[in-house]
């Protein structure tokens, strides 16, 4: 059996028009936007999830040091430089960035304050 193209159009769109229709009144979802995907692999099949809020005043940098977990971090306002595995990246507000968990250093070369907010995904002690 062969479909009409304009039937089956017209079609989908009545069911769409109908659909929203029906919910013409309740509230629209505020538009998201993915800041970072990444697949992971982990350790364990039990992860504790830790969510971190730092403030860096401006000019401060951080010793050399490890996170219990790897993890995606967002720049909330300033910049920050991290050095991690070799590697130098600059960031800035509403910026996400991965970090490994590997031994890094991290840097406020903003002017004011830097804020970053950690995610760290470890296995649980």
């Amino acid at each position: 059996m062969r479909l009409n193209p304009v039937l089956l159009a017209t079609a989908v769109l009545s069911a769409a028009a109908w659909a929203g229709a029906i919910h013409a009144d309740e509230p629209k979802m505020p538009p998201r936007q993915v800041l970072l995907e990444k697949s992971v692999e982990l350790a364990s099949n039990k992860v504790n999830s830790r969510v971190i809020r730092i403030i860096f005043p401006q000019g401060y940098k951080t010793p050399l040091h490890t996170h219990e977990g790897p993890g995606p971090r967002y720049v909330v306002k300033g910049k920050v430089k991290i050095e991690e595995g070799g590697q130098v990246h600059e960031y800035g507000p509403g910026e996400v960035f991965w970090e490994s968990g590997q031994w890094m250093t991290a840097e406020n070369v903003g002017e004011g304050e830097a804020e970053v907010i950690i995610v760290e995904l470890a296995a649980p002690k």
